[in-house]
């Protein structure tokens, strides 16, 4: 019986189809069409649900029985036992939810094996962030005397700037990003829009790289996108990580630096500075601000280390 623990790195066209490819694939369709999803939530989506067919299968199992919530509660202690810690079980377990609440209304089954799992207690962990120096250093490490230099800072400007998601800065369209309002129009998770403030070193980054590098880089071609690559694409999530991994080495940050850092930087720096939360909230685009309360945990230590630091009697 299979153990459940082989990540799931094989896309799912290459795999041998499993008991439930047909029911997957329709509740793919279903995310992406009817609750038009973002090709990112798709694809995790997609993995994970490859990856508990693949432990259906080595169950024996040909079809959907009416109720096997024991056969969720095995898959995931197998996950456990794989070495994934809570977040990532508590993903598999939303993922297994949605599909198995999907298969309820479609009335492929007669109950949602789900509804009585419990979601595996998660601590909360202080998400990493630079300080203002290191924010400084890395936005200094681009060589604008080059084209991709210029492009370079001002994506690392404008991500700190907004606070964006990655996916998000690589889709920023031309016509998205309003220089004299100081505004950018992007599409977070679930489709929805929002407007985001730009401040005037973020704007004036941007500006550098429309007059002295962007024409520069796609050499007469075409794009509807703002940052671009030497081929005239839009400029990817996988390759911005590469770069922003290679800019970080030159300020001196060799660790764990990711996106994902710079948009905790902003929220952390914003709250730091006096922002209100449900501001914050609005601009990362939380749907749930008990999401973005993790950052009020970074102060919090913040203000206890210095107290610590500092007070005679601490």
């Amino acid at each position: 019986m299979s153990d459940g623990s082989t990540s799931a790195t094989v896309g799912v066209c290459n795999a041998k189809p499993g008991p439930l490819a047909e029911y997957t694939a329709d509740f793919l369709n279903f995310c992406r069409i009817e609750k038009g999803l973002a090709s990112n939530s798709l694809e995790a989506y997609a993995q994970d649900l490859e990856r508990y067919d693949r432990y259906f299968q080595g169950l024996h199992q040909e079809n959907l029985p009416g109720n096997h919530t024991d056969t969720v509660l095995s898959y995931l202690n197998s996950l456990y036992q794989s070495g994934l810690g809570s977040r990532s079980i508590a993903r598999h377990l939303a993922t297994l939810r949605n599909f198995y609440r999907f298969l309820l209304r479609e009335g492929k089954i007669g109950c949602d094996p789900t509804e009585h799992v419990r979601t595996p207690k998660q601590w909360k962990t202080i998400p990493k962030f630079l300080n203002l120096n290191q924010i400084d250093k890395l936005l200094q490490a681009p060589n604008t005397a080059t084209p991709t230099g210029i492009r370079d800072r001002a994506m690392l400007e404008l991500l700190y700037a907004t606070g964006l998601r990655v996916s998000e800065l690589c889709r920023v369209g031309i016509s998205d990003l309003n220089l004299e309002m100081g505004v950018v129009r992007t599409t977070g998770k679930g489709n929805k829009q929002r407007m985001v403030p730009v401040g005037r070193s973020a704007i004036g980054a941007v500006r550098q790289y429309l007059e002295g590098g962007r024409g520069r880089i796609l050499k007469g071609r075409g794009s509807r996108f703002l940052f671009v690559t030497a081929r005239g694409g839009a400029m990817t999530r996988q390759a911005f990580w590469k770069l922003l991994a290679a800019h970080g080495r030159r300020a001196g940050i060799f660790r764990n630096l990711t996106p994902h850092v710079l948009r905790h930087s902003f929220a952390t720096h914003l709250l730091e500075g006096g922002a209100d939360l449900r501001s914050v909230q609005t601009m990362l685009g939380h749907a749930d601000i008990s999401t973005t309360q993790i950052y009020t945990h970074v102060m919090r230590s913040r203000l206890r280390k210095t107290l610590d630091d500092h007070h005679p009697r601490a």
